[in-house]
């Protein structure tokens, strides 16, 4: 028989390296990292024994399994329509979004069956509860009010199942086809009379403002015809102002001039028959006017014969230039 000893030392060494190459394997899938806002449920030799959280985990080969890997984050869930009755005795078709949060992921995993069917369920037959005591009318003016009644029941009902219901709305409210078409109809008749109503107030308002504008305009008018009468009578004064500085001008020029030939005939020392000329050329003046009456001086009275001498004097001179 023979004996090949350097190949079975090179069967071992692969079976060896096998060996070890399993046990790496098994070692590597036994290392577990959980990620951000999730948590695994670990279960050992098929009893829960601990949730894990973000980070770095081992389990125990072929005695550890991770049971469960739930989401912390929030979820939304769209439930289908669900048929309901109201006080008033009418059906309606109203489907729910329900906003939920898990907090505990081991009654989640443990606590039910199917709890998203569990919800479900339960706000078909909470919101069936709650429809059931309002009327039609009553139903459709009062999300709020049914949300907000909804999501405390679901609250405290899904608390042993480690979920908490954060909020739930009313998506779709759909009442009977002839109910929705006389609420149409209502609504188109609520339509037309705000119409109406927009379209008068609009008319009103129209009428408002272009009274205001007339209104306006004549009190505009009117002042502009009160600044031009304002406007004209100081044109007026400032033309009389002007007048009278004229007249008064030419008055204190014509005494200034006076005055003057007065300084200058003093000045010249006049004897008495030059002054007896000038009393005559001012008297001259003062018949040249339109009084019907003059009064001589008697000082004046023995200027007559003055005046025929001086007329005699110029006479003469006037015959000898002649000749």
């Amino acid at each position: 028989m023979l004996y090949f000893p350097d190949f079975e030392l090179n069967i071992g060494l692969v079976v060896l390296a096998i060996v070890i190459l399993i046990v790496l394997i098994i070692v590597i899938s036994c290392i577990k990292i959980v990620p951000q806002a999730t948590v695994y449920v670990l279960e050992r030799l098929g009893a829960y024994n601990q949730t894990w959280n973000t980070g770095l985990h081992f389990k125990i080969p072929f005695i550890d399994r991770i049971a469960a890997r739930v989401s912390l984050k929030e979820h939304v869930v769209d439930f289908k329509p669900q048929p309901v009755i109201t006080k008033d005795n009418v059906t309606m078709q109203i489907d729910t979004v329900v906003f939920y949060q898990i907090t505990d992921a081991k009654l989640y995993t443990y606590g039910v069956e199917n709890p998203i069917s569990a919800i479900e369920n339960l706000t078909a037959t909470t919101l069936r509860n709650i429809i059931g005591d309002l009327e039609l009318d009553h139903t459709l003016t009062s999300r709020d009010v049914i949300n907000t009644k909804i999501t405390s029941i679901l609250d405290v009902a899904s608390d042993k199942w480690g979920i908490k219901v954060n909020r739930v709305e009313l998506k779709n409210i759909l009442p009977p086809r002839e109910i929705q078409e006389a609420m149409e109809k209502q609504m188109k008749a609520e339509r037309e009379r705000r119409q109406s109503i927009l379209r008068a107030e609009g008319e009103k308002r129209s009428q408002i403002l272009v009274a205001e504008g007339e209104k306006e305009s004549q009190i505009l008018r009117a002042e502009a015809e009160k600044q031009s009468q304002i406007l004209k009578a100081d044109a007026v004064r400032e033309q009389k102002i002007l007048e009278a500085d004229g007249e008064s001008q030419a008055i204190m020029k014509v005494q200034k001039a006076l005055a003057d030939s007065i300084k200058l005939l003093n000045e010249a020392n006049p004897n008495d028959k030059v002054l007896t000329i000038k009393s005559l050329e001012a008297f001259a003046k003062a018949a040249d006017g339109k009084a019907t009456k003059i009064i001589i001086p008697s000082e004046l009275q023995s200027l007559a014969g003055l005046a025929v001498s001086a007329k005699e004097f110029f006479t003469d001179d006037q015959k000898k230039e002649l000749l």
